[in-house]
């Protein structure tokens, strides 16, 4: 499902469906309010194109999104438009439901059971037609009065359905059913024309269930988080209240084995919590005082109380519920493909089956009833529902999978085309290493050491969130070094940062800030050579005539990163670490990976133009990064993953793939996964395509009846929505 607003009326920014061409039923447009429309009976494409024709012809629509497998449309329109959307929609035959903030919540996943008595009886009376007539043990009245009970009991509603598709000149399988059950009533075929009636609704309604299964994927990521929590109150007791009544800033208990209801931070209390439905994390975290919590995990150890950080609606278990339903609405390119060839392939079935019916009997003297029925029978062959539900069942079981392993990716694009990736470029800190350094070194440059220059240099470092300066501002607090005021201070992108301090305009940052401001020197490159040759990056401190102090510090590499590029070049991925931190630093880092290239020295300019330098030469590209200086290059990348996302709204909504944790090995996995999920859609289609190609050659010799027809359309379509499921398996 395409979500375009967390709220049923309010005017957002339109979401992106590049399946969606045409403007009047395509992608919502800028400034257009969107509305979400609950529709029962949407499960099918043969629905999708019914209101989507008659929706599009609407003035003040200007966009539609389906979701089929969560019954949802939703629609972009001018205020006041919608007083002719719903009418439209009921004069089809459906029963829209508009959704208001509180009904989406609950409708994800649900659907409507309905009884199964008609359909059984329908299959006893259907059975007694079968066996009266092929024993003879009635009149032809008593065969055709059984019949006509059977269609009468269980395809009132295709027979409805179909005549609302023939009406809008839509050829959908209900329509195609209509014809070939009322086209074998004609021709005598009683038993066969209420047998077929029959195993098409049993069909229909094992198909329901069977999607139910990629519906309760997404429902079961919204139950990961309870309805209720236990709040303090004003006067110090402890209510149970509903979490969407919690606000920001409410204190929250939470006891052992529990879940946590909302986003947090721990103010009280130590425990270990079990994160692996939001991280995909095997272990067990440690949590406490200042640590976050997030809503949907596990509380295993001791007991919790944290302060509430994010509403019920805009927790990071909320984030991921609504980006995987934004990417079940984009179309992955095989859906594209096969969302335009079944608009081709039903009317030119229809049409050829319509010449099977005439020119035999005109042309070589066949039997009007043999041929007919021929044709029937194509009629039921031709629906190309198997075809057509294969990819959104594969896609939205392939991106529910990841969800659950930590693993967010942002549309079924991505999960399709990330088999494709050739190249994969990893930021170094924060991504490679954990980001966190420490200071190893400081050395005066001066013949004089003045004190003074190491606490000009751990202000500078306080005001910046590089790791690196982070590292040099944590040891000056670790040590009581005073701080002195910041005046004008500027952060210079890939180089370092700039202020006034004490009247003194200063710089500190890396070799090629010292480079640029024409300060370096042969005995400053040999002492910097020496500390980067170690693997360890080094900043200076500088004012605007001189040197006048350098730090270095050294970050770890993450034990994850190694196995994780291992994986990759497995896979046949190669991998290039790009970094802002000097060549020598890069190096020593990449052969601790074993990376196969590392660029060093780099601003984000330089970032993005190897990127667009390796596509250039036909390679797809991938980019990890965490930081603000690799946006350029993320977004510039087919597929941009982003490191630590949980938590991080920044990540969750600009990044192509999200890990919600740090750990890269998520990276081959989803590769892995893209890659199953590929082989899934092909088999899917050849085995659709194939099964419909043997049933044609054999109506056409005359081997197939009706109801064989109806077990091969139906049938397909239940394997194809089975072998999609095989996705979600652990």
């Amino acid at each position: 499902m395409s979500r375009c607003c967390d709220h049923s009326h309010e005017q957002t920014p339109a979401c992106h469906d590049p399946g969606l061409a045409v403007q009047t039923a395509g992608e919502p447009l800028h400034g257009a309010m969107n509305t979400r429309i609950r529709i029962e009976q949407m499960d099918c494409p043969t629905e999708e194109r019914l209101i989507r024709d008659a929706l599009g012809r609407l003035p003040g629509v200007a966009g539609l999104q389906f979701n089929l497998l969560q019954r949802v449309l939703t629609v972009s329109h001018d205020e006041g438009a919608l007083a002719q959307v719903v009418p439209a929609i009921q004069a089809l035959g459906f029963t829209p439901q508009v959704e208001d903030e509180s009904t989406t919540q609950q409708s994800i996943g649900a659907s409507a059971t309905k009884p199964w008595w008609p359909l059984l009886l329908a299959g006893v009376v259907a059975t007694a037609s079968e066996v009266v007539h092929f024993a003879s043990l009635g009149a032809d009245w008593l065969v055709a009065a059984l019949a006509l009970a059977a269609i009468g009991l269980c395809g009132l509603n295709t027979y409805q359905k179909g005549w609302i598709a023939l009406k809008n000149r839509n050829l959908n399988i209900n329509a195609l059913m209509s014809i070939a059950v009322t086209g074998a009533v004609l021709i005598g075929q009683w038993p066969e024309a209420a047998m077929v009636m029959v195993l098409f609704t049993l069909a229909e309604l094992i198909e329901a269930r069977s999607l139910d299964r990629a519906r309760n994927a997404i429902r079961g990521l919204m139950d990961l988080a309870p309805p209720r929590a236990t709040v303090r109150q004003a006067d110090g007791s402890w209510l149970d209240v509903d979490v969407q009544s919690i606000g920001l800033g409410a204190v929250v208990r939470v006891r052992p084995g529990e879940r946590i209801s909302l986003d947090g931070e721990v103010i009280g209390g130590s425990s270990t919590v079990n994160q692996a439905p939001i991280t995909g994390e095997s272990l067990p975290v440690e949590k406490r005082v200042g640590d976050v919590v997030f809503a949907g995990t596990i509380n295993e150890a001791g007991s919790l109380e944290f302060r509430v950080t994010a509403a019920a609606r805009d927790t990071t278990l909320a984030r991921i519920i609504h980006a995987v339903e934004e990417a079940q609405g984009s179309r992955a390119p095989t859906q594209r493909f096969v969302d335009r060839f079944s608009r081709i392939y039903t009317p030119a079935v229809f049409a050829f089956a319509l010449a099977v019916a005439v020119l035999p009997p005109l042309l070589i003297g066949g039997a009007w009833l043999d041929w007919v029925y021929r044709a029937l029978v194509l009629l039921v062959v031709a629906c190309p529902c198997a075809l057509v539900i294969s990819t959104p069942v594969t896609i939205v079981s392939g991106l529910a999978a990841a969800a659950r392993k930590g693993i967010l990716i942002k549309g079924g694009a991505y999960l399709e085309n990330g088999r494709h990736l050739a190249l994969l470029a990893l930021d170094k800190t924060g991504t490679l290493t954990h980001g966190k350094p420490v200071l190893t070194d400081s050395l005066h440059l001066l013949e004089v050491d003045d004190p003074v220059h190491a606490s000009w240099a751990a202000s500078l470092a306080a005001r910046s969130d590089h790791p690196v300066s982070r590292a040099l501002a944590v040891h000056a607090e670790e040590q009581g070094q005073a701080l002195h005021e910041v005046e004008g201070f500027e952060a210079l992108p890939g180089r370092g940062s700039k202020g006034r301090v004490d009247g003194r305009l200063l710089y500190m940052g890396n070799h090629r800030l010292v480079e640029d401001l024409g300060l370096c020197s042969a005995q400053l490159e040999q002492r910097l050579e020496a500390l980067e040759r170690q693997g360890k990056s080094v900043v200076v401190l500088c004012d605007e005539q001189r040197a006048l102090m350098l730090f270095a510090v050294a970050d770890t590499v993450r034990q994850t990163s190694r196995e994780a590029v291992a994986e990759l070049h497995e896979l046949g991925v190669r991998t290039c670490m790009l970094t802002g931190d000097n060549a020598h630093t890069a190096a020593a880092i990449a052969e601790q990976v074993g990376v196969d290239e590392a660029r060093g020295d780099l601003l984000p300019a330089d970032k993005l133009a190897w990127i667009e330098a390796s596509q250039a030469r036909g390679r797809v590209v991938g980019m990890v990064g965490d930081g603000i200086n690799d946006a350029p290059a993320l977004a510039r990348a087919e597929i941009g993953f982003a490191m630590g996302a949980a938590g991080t709204d920044t990540a969750i909504e600009t990044a192509d793939v999200a890990l919600m944790d740090d750990d890269l090995r998520k990276i081959p996995a989803f590769v892995r996964l893209s890659r199953q999920t590929y082989a899934i859609l092909v088999q899917n289609i050849v085995l659709a395509l194939g099964i419909k190609a043997i049933f044609l050659g054999m109506t056409l010799a005359g081997e197939a009846t009706m109801w064989m027809a109806v077990f091969a359309d139906m049938g397909v379509s239940l394997m194809v929505v089975f072998n999609g499921l095989r996705l979600l398996r652990k």
